[in-house]
């Protein structure tokens, strides 16, 4: 037999919103593989979200084997489905920064009318999002294994100061190896420019001969090298901002920088800078001093500068217009009446009001409509007015010209008044020039004062030629052989340099800024600007240099340390790495980025791909602030919640498919993409740092250095910081060699002279181990003096801890006073403490600088300390810091925690075999496993249980799985580890008895047995996590009640129908909710001696007792919550519980488990007989309902009330089909009856004419009607309670009269038995009226057709009135259908409400398919909340949408609630809007119509948004049952209702239909 090879397929799951947008936190995605595999992103799209609309999916990751092309994006299209979510599953094989976006075609408004009033059709508009990026980290290796990026320690050097190659280098890189760094980073090793600075480079494809005589075959031998010899990576830094101001190349190619050929907007900057340095050579014969002693001495340099500068180069001119120009050439075309009023320049005065104007509004039409080139500063008086908008001005005024004549203005007095004009348009240029002058003039006195003045600056001394009064911004290059083909403009480029707060996404020096002539730019001095335009054609020499340049570099460096990013253009640099990546794939890019803000730090990282950005542990300037820095990039906290929804054992959605026929199985582990900070490459000192010794105490060396190690991110370090170099070595002026102890003589771990390297070796090892095994969970603490870091792996829970004792100025040499540490449940191995000793007196510090070729370290010893005490109390470790442990210390352990170690690994243990355990359970057990409220685990333990309290946070609304994973979604995903339920579990373990507890109680009881798997698996799980450290428990609570929860409710969905087990997340958690909503309740079973699992009509405010079994909230919740998810026996369980109390030919509106039943309601049983309808065409078989038999609580067609231990209670029985009949009959001859037991002790409210009710049939339209303006017998049935503000007994909608549902369902269900009938399946065709005449069904239903739209509409226009039944007076809104129909108060039945479209889902063909969709679209624009429905129209008068049941006021509209249904917006009603919106939008759209159909779906997607958004965020897991206004909270509302998800399935049920329709398929669909 074959061994089996288990093979896993990473996925990261990527849910895209509906705008295209990805679904994950700031939209940075980043993906570091775990493997040399290739990884999958899976695109997860809602099946008719906006972007499915003609969609397409766009993304520029290649295919296998084919190369990347930035700008080549590959397209996948969205093929629109209402009940899937869409999945495109793309493998990415190679690291680097990828993008993707979608086009689409918008979706437009919901339209009454297709067609447009002049007969077009209005067409979607395409749109295009914006470019989302993919960041896949490169995958490095080193010595044939894996180096994860986290595990990189670097070490940077600068390469002139390395001595000979290879002698010198070897020696060094040895050294460097020897103290554990795995990964070397050059600064540029290509030839130096005149100022020998390493980053001003001559020639980029020249390597510097100096290290490499050989050239090319040198730089491969070294880097073969520093791999095979020295297990060393390479890291070199690539410069693409600028070139040094000397390479020879410049000559040839002068357009490859800013100059004023390219950059003409530099002149005036340029003019200004020359005449600076003029200056400057003639301070002496001005007689001004030329060595600066105090701020006075500057101050007359300012004043020179004012006048022998600005006055003398007359720089106003390059902003204000030349007046006499302009005005000669405005007269000019006035004169050949060549004029011009641009589109949109003349306003509603017309040119009347032109001519009556002031001169100053004359001057800003002219500003707003007549200048040109205003779009920068160029030459002198670019600026200028259009001369045909400035004549068109002279026409207003003077009229046209028709020559010297006597009737028209001559052309002097035209050009006095245009001269007049342009002043005062010049009047704003000034006041910039003015402003302008003034920065110039603060930024020259701010500059020259650091410079010359300032104690912490470089102190240049005289000014002279050397040191000249200021940085040159321009290189002259000089006219020679080369150069003399060039314009004299060509010669002259543009410096680099930064600018203090500048925009990384301007160009400084392009068009667009003016920080040149502003002398706002910190110059260097040596480099000049490249200048790469907008493309390779701007400056195609330049592209194909640096490109090729960039080629070269990849071609033997592991990575790339981006030089400047921040100053570099992103469409640069993104082509610069794309052929980089072209050479080498996985290359590890590192960037000098600083930008001023993390959110544009994230714009370079994602379009890079950037791997780590550069962070430095020597801008820390106290304990606290390294403290924050090693916290930023310490890791995630210890005993972080693991994020990944699907664990690699088992899980929601993991697939394992079969063998390949080598025996190795392929799994998918789906991962969520987390959101995560940019990574970094976290120095503890850099080529820029001053050192320790400078900035600190030369003791932090150590400290600073362990406390970097400790991260969980790349580090590194540079040559000189080990050492311990007294000074940071000066890039550009220092000409001495390195040394380093390390270098001459093997490193031996612990103890030892000059430096910190024997330390850094154990460091540097520990920290690639964490790096490479994963250890990624990290606590940081910060104690006054004192830092101490505890880094673990978050499975095997090993780890190791530092405690560092730091040195700032000002410490002593004492211990610090730290206080001892407790290490709970862990034990701890001490592996060395070790303090730093550092002489760096004055006397120490002078010596060592005073060495003319060597750069030497100050003198140091590391001193091995007994350091600490180790105490061990149980599990437990105290560790406690002795008397000598100065500043400087530092002492390391590595830990265990004995209770983690599982033999099969602990997460492994409690994230596994979850699934075994739920595989019999069915959906009660589920139930009482997941749910059960506060009422019903009352209930069930007679008062003794409830749901969960957890101090500081409060009850849990569910006892069962669901109530606690509520809460741990959030904290999951947050990793929020101080919520109170964490803090709760590290106080004790009562959660995990309580949990265990009860599912072991019932899984005693016969009717919950099949718990007691679940029982024991989750016992064996807390048991085995009972003994770990408290702090580590919410952790691990969590991986066991996720994985529980999980398998709990994936065994739900397995349990149920087929497009449940298949559809999108939003109809599986709407599935779950008749999971939730059905269970035992002792006290609410359906039958009065027998207990069966019953509907609640919503949590917890109707979960027990009386108040559970509603018959019209069953019966409105059935057809979704038992028919949609295939729970057939549980709805016939329902109907035949509700058929057998069957009285005065209702169902009961309260069912009271049949010993009390209450008959109020008028239209439960039609909601009743339209499920039973649903029942027989959905259900395989379902007509054989009809034929069952129940047994009757009352006599059939008898109103006798009796006791249910009366003796004819349940004595005679009936089929289905003849309950059905009754209730036909009883309508059709009226009924009139008192309720039983009327009076206060059954409604306190009710006045007494409220217990009479009276129903029959007007046989002139064949309309029921019934109730009375003092009963509310609908679903609208809130009476007034108020004897305050006077409402007791007054209903406040008590819909009387012929209610539109009513008469819908009574027309669908007639229709439906008639055909029956005809069938040969129903045996009865007709009813006896009151006088005893037949009726036969189908023309009972005939009837209702004929006169629905005659009653019921109201009519568009006025003009149509006549044709139907409607009172023009006491309409209030056009184009509906009316709620009522011949009501007690007659402008109720004017009121637009939200039950006609109940109507339009069960009896489409009462309608006038335009009348419907114009009266759905009324109801979209007027109704249609976030979530629910308005419950009245918002222009009516009576419209109150907040309800406070609390209330008590004197308001008699809202007092005690009275207003529950004028105006809050109900959610159940939003599913019969959504189903009548697709059904008549669908069929006004041809089968051919694709587009239209995918809208229709749209449209009703789109309005389902804040429904998921609530089922999202809830933590009931359900719906509310109405919210206030605008989908405001409502408090009273109960927080989850049982038809307000049931109403939303039947939505994808008859979204199913229909596309089966569409497609030829039968039910289920695929």
């Amino acid at each position: 037999m074959i061994p089996r090879t288990m093979v896993s397929n990473e996925v990261y799951l990527l849910p895209l919103k509906d705008d295209g947008s990805p679904d994950v936190p700031g939209e940075y995605i980043y993906i570091a593989p775990k493997s040399k595999d290739p990884v999958t992103i899976r695109f997860a799209i809602e099946g008719t979200s906006s972007i499915c609309s003609h969609g397409s999916l766009w993304v520029n990751i290649p295919e296998h084997g084919q190369p990347f092309q930035r700008n080549k994006f590959r397209e996948f299209k969205l093929v629109p489905d209402f009940n899937r979510t869409l999945e495109i599953s793309i493998p990415i094989y190679e690291a680097g920064a990828y993008a993707f976006y979608t086009t689409y075609a918008e979706l437009p408004d919901l339209a009454s009318n297709l067609v447009n009033a002049d007969g077009t059709v209005t067409k979607a508009t395409q749109k295009k999002t914006p470019l989302y990026y993919i960041d896949v980290a490169p995958r490095l290796s080193l010595d044939g294994q894996p180096l994860p990026l986290p595990a990189l320690s670097i070490f940077s050097i600068i390469s002139k100061f390395m001595g000979k190659y290879p002698t010198d280098w070897e020696r060094h890189l040895r050294g460097i190896s020897d103290r554990g760094y795995n990964m070397i980073h050059f600064t540029p090793l290509q030839v130096r420019g005149a100022s020998n600075s390493p980053y001003s480079l001559y020639d980029q494809l020249g390597w510097d001969p100096a290290c490499f005589p050989a050239g090319e075959p040198d730089v491969q031998k070294m880097v073969e090298s520093l791999e095979k010899n020295h297990s060393l990576l390479s890291l070199t830094d690539i410069v693409l901002n600028h070139t040094a101001h000397n390479s020879e190349w410049l000559l040839e190619h002068p357009e490859a920088g800013y100059n004023l050929t390219t950059a003409p907007w530099l002149e005036s900057a340029y003019l200004l800078d020359t005449k600076l340095l003029e200056l400057g050579t003639r301070l002496e014969e001005l007689g001004l001093p030329t060595e600066l002693k105090d701020v006075d001495d500057l101050v007359k340099i300012m004043d020179a500068i004012k006048k022998e500068v600005i006055a003398q180069i007359r720089l106003w001119e390059y902003y204000t217009l030349d007046v006499e120009r302009d005005a000669d050439a405005a007269v000019e075309s006035w004169v050949a009446n060549d004029t011009d009023f641009p589109q949109g320049s003349v306003g509603a005065g017309g040119i009347d009001a032109l001519h009556s104007a002031t001169p100053k509004e004359q001057a800003e039409f002219l500003i707003q409509h007549g200048l040109q080139n205003m779009d920068y500063l160029g030459e002198r008086f670019r600026r200028r007015a259009n001369p045909k908008v400035a004549a068109a001005l002279l026409s207003a005024l003077f009229g046209r010209y028709e020559g010297e004549t006597k009737d028209t203005a001559d052309q002097a007095a035209a050009r006095a008044k245009i001269v007049e004009i342009l002043e005062i348009v010049n009047v704003p240029f000034y006041k910039e020039y003015d402003d302008e002058v003034a920065e110039i003039l603060q930024q020259l006195f701010n500059r020259i004062k650091y410079v010359r003045l300032d104690e912490h600056g470089p102190k240049f001394g005289p000014i002279n030629a050397e040191n000249p009064l200021i940085e040159t911004y321009f290189t002259r290059l000089p006219v020679n052989e080369k150069t003399k083909k060039h314009k004299k403009e060509d010669l002259v480029l543009a410096n680099n340099g930064w600018v203090w707060g500048g925009n990384a996404l301007v160009d400084n020096a392009g068009p667009n800024s003016r920080v040149y002539l502003r002398r706002e730019v910190i110059v260097w001095g040596d480099c000049t600007k490249l200048r790469y335009g907008s493309g390779p054609e701007d400056s195609p020499w330049l592209w194909e240099h640096m490109t090729k340049y960039a080629r070269m570099l990849a071609k033997y460096f592991a990575g790339f340390r981006i030089d400047n990013c921040h100053s570099t253009p992103l469409h640069v640099a993104e082509h610069i790495l794309d052929e980089a990546r072209r050479v080498r794939p996985d290359l590890y890019v590192v960037a000098e980025l600083f930008t001023g803000s993390e959110e544009m730090d994230y714009v370079f990282v994602k379009r890079l791909g950037i791997s780590a950005l550069i962070r430095e542990a020597m801008q820390a300037w106290s304990t606290g602030e390294l403290s924050r820095l090693v916290h930023r990039h310490g890791g995630r906290p210890i005993g972080s919640f693991e994020v990944d929804e699907v664990s690699s054992n088992e899980g929601r959605s993991s697939s394992i498919s079969g063998t390949n026929g080598d025996g190795v199985y392929t799994r998918e582990v789906i991962r969520r993409i987390r959101p995560v900070p940019v990574q970094a490459l976290f120095m503890d000192c850099t080529h820029d740092n001053e050192v320790p010794a400078q900035k600190r105490d030369a003791r932090d060396t150590l400290p600073n250095a362990a406390l970097v190690a400790m991260c969980a991110s790349a580090t590194g370090s540079v040559m000189g910081y080990d050492e311990i170099y007294p000074r940071l070595v000066d890039l550009v002026g220092e000409t001495r060699l390195y040394t380093s102890e390390a270098s001459n003589a093997p490193v031996k771990t612990g103890e030892g002279k000059g430096g910190i390297a024997g330390v850094k070796k154990l460091l540097n090892q520990i920290h690639t181990l964490m790096g490479m095994d994963g250890y990624d969970e990290t606590h940081i603490h910060h104690e006054d003096e004192y830092v101490t870091v505890h880094r673990v792996h978050q499975e095997s829970r090993k780890g190791y801890f530092l405690i560092a004792h730091t040195a700032f100025p000002g410490y002593g040499n004492g211990n610090g006073a730290f206080n001892p540490v407790h290490l709970t449940g862990t034990k701890a191995r001490h592996l060395g403490s070790w303090m730093l000793e550092v002489d760096a007196s004055k006397e120490a510090v002078d010596e060592v600088l005073s060495d003319k070729k060597h750069l030497r370290g100050l003198p140091s010893r590391l001193v091995g300390l007994p350091g600490v005490r180790m105490e061990v109390k149980g599990q437990d470790t105290i560790i406690t810091v002795r008397e000598k442990f100065p500043p400087g210390s530092i002492a390391l352990f590595e830990t265990w925690i004995p209770a983690a170690e599982h033999s099969s690994g602990l997460d492994n243990f409690v994230t596994s075999g979850a699934k075994t355990a739920m595989e019999e359970l069915d959906l009660v057990d589920l139930n009482f496993l997941l749910y059960k409220c506060e009422p019903e685990e009352r209930d069930a333990s007679d008062g003794q249980d409830g749901t969960y309290d957890i101090p500081g946070h409060g009850k849990i609304v569910y006892a069962g799985l669901q109530g606690w994973w509520s809460i741990l979604k959030d904290v999951i995903k947050d990793n929020n580890l101080a919520h109170p339920l964490c803090q709760h579990l590290r106080d004790g373990q009562w959660a995990l008895d309580y949990i265990v507890g009860r599912i072991e109680r019932a899984s005693k009881k016969e009717e919950y047995r099949r718990l007691a798997k679940p029982a024991q698996w989750l016992k064996e799980r807390f048991d085995a996590i009972r003994p770990i450290p408290s702090f580590l428990l919410p952790r691990y609570f969590g991986l066991v009640l996720r994985t529980a929860y999980l398998a709990a409710f994936e065994r739900g969905i397995s349990l149920m129908d087929s497009n449940v087990i298949k559809g999108q997340w939003f109809l599986q958690s709407l599935a779950m909710v008749s999971v939730q909503q059905t269970g035992l309740v002792k006290s609410a079973s359906l039958y009065p001696n027998r207990l069966v699992p019953s509907l609640a009509a919503g949590l917890p405010h109707f979960a027990v007792s009386w108040a559970r079994c509603w018959g019209r909230d069953v019966f409105i919740s059935l057809r979704g919550l038992y028919l949609g998810t295939g729970r057939y026996a549980e709805a016939r369980e329902h109907i035949h519980a509700f058929a057998s109390v069957l009285k005065h030919g209702m169902i009961p509106n309260l069912l009271g488990s049949g010993n009390n039943p209450r008959y109020n309601s008028r239209d439960s049983v039609w909601f009743f007989l339209q499920c039973i309808q649903d029942y027989t065409r959905l259900v395989p078989n379902g007509l054989s309902i009809l034929d069952d038999k129940v047994k009757r609580r009352f006599l059939p067609y008898d109103d006798t009330y009796f006791d249910v231990n009366d003796e004819r209670a349940y004595s005679k029985e009936s089929t289905i089909a003849e309950i059905i009949q009754e209730v036909f009959q009883r309508h059709a001859e009226g009924m009139k009856y008192r309720e039983a037991n009327a009076g206060p002790n059954l409604d306190m409210q009710m006045s007494d004419a409220g217990f009479d009710q009276e129903i029959k049939v007007d046989w002139s339209n064949g309309f029921i009607f019934g109730g009375n303006q003092a009963n509310c017998g609908t679903w609208m049935d809130k009476m007034g309670e108020s004897e305050r503000a006077g409402s007791k007994g007054v209903p406040g909608t008590p819909r009387d009269g012929a209610a539109v549902e009513i008469t819908g369902m009574l027309y669908s269900n007639l229709k439906w038995v008639a055909s029956l009938n005809e069938a040969g399946k129903f045996k009865h065709s007709s009813v006896r009226k009151a006088d005893g005449t037949e009726i036969a069904l189908k023309d009972w239903a005939a009837l209702i057709k004929e006169n629905f739209e005659r009653c019921y509409f109201v009519p568009i226009s006025p003009d149509e009135d006549s044709k139907y039944d409607v009172n023009p007076a006491i309409i209030n809104r056009r184009g509906i259908y009316k709620d009522l129909y011949r009501s007690g108060k007659e402008y109720e039945d004017y009121q637009l409400r939200c039950n006609f479209p109940i109507v339009m889902t069960c009896a489409p063909d009462l309608f006038v398919p335009e009348h419907a969709m114009h009266a759905l679209w009324v109801a979209d624009t007027a109704l249609r909340g976030p979530t629910g429905m308005a419950t009245l129209d918002p222009s009516d008068m009576n419209y109150r949408p907040y309800y406070r049941n609390s209330e008590d006021s004197e308001d008699f509209a809202t007092s005690k609630g009275r207003n529950y249904h004028q105006g809050p917006e109900w959610l159940w009603p939003t599913g019969f809007f959504l189903r009548a919106l697709l059904k008549f939008d669908l069929m006004r759209r041809g089968r051919d119509d694709a587009e239209g159909r995918t809208e229709a779906f749209q449209q009703v997607t789109r309005r389902l948004i804040g429904c998921k958004e609530m089922i999202q965020r809830s933590p009931w897991a359900g719906l509310t049952e109405l919210t206030q206004k605008n989908g405001e909270e409502c408090h009273d509302s109960c927080p989850t209702q049982a038809w307000s998800a049931g109403c939303l399935i039947d939505l994808y049920m008859d979204a199913a239909e229909e596309q089966a329709k569409l497609e030829k398929q039968s039910l289920p669909l695929r």
